[in-house]
């Protein structure tokens, strides 16, 4: 499963591409559509956008100094996993 924010837009890209490729005559079910593989791409992208916004919000809390146990509490986590998962992130400039 993609985990960082280039990997998951990359992976609904992808789906995007495939799906886009399709020819609805060579399916073998007469009422094929790909309206519901279309939902989860729309679904991967918002997933990808959330990531995003999480961890703007992350670094925007550790810049205005919060400490990782405060945000360890918002993510529901413990403070080790939230620098883990977000540390990196949040000292970039």
């Amino acid at each position: 499963m993609p985990r960082t924010r280039e990997q998951l837009q990359q992976a609904a890209d992808a789906a995007e591409r495939w799906l886009d490729s399709l020819d609805p005559a060579a399916i073998a079910s007469p009422d094929a559509d790909a309206s519901r593989l279309r939902r989860i791409g729309d679904a991967v992208r918002a997933v990808a956008k959330s990531q995003v916004e999480l961890a703007d919000a992350v670094a925007e809390a550790r810049a205005h100094g919060h400490t990782w146990t405060q945000i360890a509490a918002m993510l529901g986590t413990s403070r080790q996993a939230a620098q883990e998962r977000y540390g990196e992130l949040a000292e970039r400039p």
